[in-house]
């Protein structure tokens, strides 16, 4: 993902312009009135991705404009939480003059939190040998300082050094509760941490107490499941990576919820045995038939839903919808036809300076 020059450009002016595309959208499925939930204008991204330029003596990041695909060299990068920031100086600082650990390093990656921890990852266009991981280990040590709990992570191919953990902790406020997530190494989170916590609120205040089940598609971690498994009497979750499963069913024992079952299943997968096509020792033992779910929450990559799962959905009576692809899911909505009708809407702004806005829709089952 790139970003424009922040500092030149106006955030009211960007979020109206989004306001704007939004109306039009929505207008195509009969909705003329959604909530808007702004970001913080700069220093809102806990995770950022940058390759490294090599140029004489000189290492630099850089990314690349997505109209010309001309570099840009980024000594700093505001959208970047401020840890971000500060461990992108300490990274190339340590690394310039010391050819064991820049030799060809092509990227960095930063995972980070709220709660100043972080994962460094370096990637390598060779192997990481025995002289690579000692000086790894003093770069480990010595960027230590930077944060409250920072791991570091090599990669090159189809090897992988850790030196700490493969995943953070951050904390999630919802509702004035605090919930422990962990955050892995090389898997999805949601990269904007304030807008994450009003996403999750909007989804809890639609979803209201409930005495039925929630079923919920594309967990993740587990980022929406743990906060909302309070308001119903159990969650049964689905996701096909297995670092995220392993990290929704860890949270759930972190924060002492006792009332999810967290299936690696993919959405596909998950809609044919729920059809009774597909035979799966997974689905047996999560006993599928045992739970009573009518709300199904969804937030599934760009593609949107495939006819497998528009199928699945529309059996339940309420459809909480997030969405990172405007297009996909008014497709989705429109697949859905007549049986639904839409009664909340929001946009978030996830992604400040860039084209990309994350929406959130309620669909009630009409009788």
């Amino acid at each position: 993902m790139t970003y424009q020059n922040i500092e030149l450009i106006d955030y009211e002016k960007q979020l109206e312009q989004k306001i704007e595309t939004s109306a039009q959208r929505f207008e195509e499925i009969g909705v003329s009135d959604f909530d808007v939930v702004k970001s913080e204008p700069k220093h809102y991204r806990m995770r950022a991705e940058f390759r490294l330029w090599h140029e004489g003596d000189d290492l630099y990041y850089i990314m690349f404009n997505p109209e010309t695909r001309e570099k840009v060299r980024k000594d700093e990068f505001l959208p970047g939480s401020r840890l971000i920031n500060k461990l992108m100086q300490a990274v190339r600082d340590y690394v310039i003059d010391k050819p064991v650990l820049r030799q060809k390093l092509f990227q960095v990656d930063f995972l980070t939190t709220t709660t100043q921890q972080a994962i460094v990852s370096v990637l390598y266009h060779r192997a990481l040998d025995e002289e690579w991981q000692a000086a790894a280990a003093e770069l480990h040590q010595h960027l230590q300082q930077y944060a409250d709990v920072l791991h570091l992570i090599g990669r090159a191919r189809k090897q992988k050094v850790v030196f700490g953990e493969e995943y953070v902790t951050e904390q999630v406020r919802v509702n004035g509760k605090t919930y422990q997530s962990i955050q892995t190494e090389n898997s999805f989170t949601q990269p904007n941490a304030g807008i994450n916590e009003k996403m999750i609120e909007w989804a809890s205040r639609h979803a209201g107490n409930t005495s039925h089940d929630l079923l919920e598609l594309y967990c993740g971690n587990g980022n929406f499941t743990l906060p909302l498994a309070k308001q119903f009497n159990r969650v049964l979750a689905t996701e096909i990576s297995k670092g995220s499963v392993n990290a929704a069913r860890r949270g759930a024992e972190l924060n002492s919820i006792n009332n999810v079952t967290v299936v690696r299943m993919s959405a596909e997968e998950f809609s044919q045995a729920m059809q009774g096509t597909l035979s799966s020792r997974r689905a047996e033992e999560a006993n599928l038939s045992s739970f009573n779910c009518k709300t199904v929450l969804v937030d599934p990559p760009r593609a949107g839903l495939d006819e497998l799962a528009i199928q699945l959905v529309r059996q339940y009576s309420r459809i909480i919808y997030i969405s990172c692809n405007p297009d996909t899911l008014i497709e989705n909505i429109k697949a859905l036809g007549k049986e639904f009708k839409v009664t909340s809407a929001a946009i978030f702004d996830q992604f400040p300076y860039t084209d990309h806005i994350e929406s959130g829709v309620i669909l009630e089952k009409l009788s």
